[in-house]
């Protein structure tokens, strides 16, 4: 009877722990978000070569866990309207995907949870996000004015990160490149 027990105590526990994964917009739905309806978005394949990808992981502060990066490049009339990163990144055990909004000046303009797989107490709320907005990369730091959130500390550490590496892959492979 104890083992039936502890197996419905176990089976109960991985329900609660899968009811945490929300996801919040598919991936039509964030192009919607970062460039609006009807704008067509052009998919941007960059493959960094080893300086490239040193000189990244330098200006990021983070190491590169792919040779390959997609941007979204946002299009109106051949203007283009700003660039789009999806990043996933693992919080404490489980991924958060984030896509990362940028200017057609490299600017950070929004980032948006698209999907958050640990509990919802750990999500960073949009007003943190808001804050960053238009914060050079130099200053994407906790030591260098951001706030941390008390219970979400992992969070906004990865969020950085990928915010990071995202405006970083900008400054290096498309800013002044003409890749665009």
């Amino acid at each position: 009877m104890k083992s039936v027990k502890s197996i419905l105590l176990f089976l109960l526990l991985c329900a609660v722990q899968s009811s945490f994964a929300t996801i919040f917009y598919s991936k039509n739905e964030a192009m919607e978000l970062a460039f609006g309806k009807g704008t067509p978005v052009e998919s941007l394949s960059l493959f960094p070569d080893d300086n490239e990808a040193r000189l990244i992981q330098e200006i990021a502060k983070t190491k590169l866990e792919s040779g390959l990066f997609t941007f979204y490049v946002g299009k109106e009339q051949q203007k283009i309207l700003g660039y789009a990163a999806i990043e996933t990144s693992t919080v404490r055990t489980k991924p958060e995907t984030l896509m990362i909004v940028l200017t057609p000046e490299g600017e950070l303009r929004n980032v948006y949870t698209l999907a958050f797989h640990e509990p919802p107490e750990y999500l960073p709320p949009q007003r943190w996000y808001d804050k960053l907005i238009k914060r050079p990369l130099a200053e994407m730091d906790f030591n260098k004015g951001v706030d941390g959130i008390s219970g979400a500390t992992l969070s906004t550490r990865s969020a950085l990160t990928s915010i990071r590496k995202v405006m970083a892959i900008y400054q290096v492979m498309l800013k002044n490149k003409g890749n665009h």
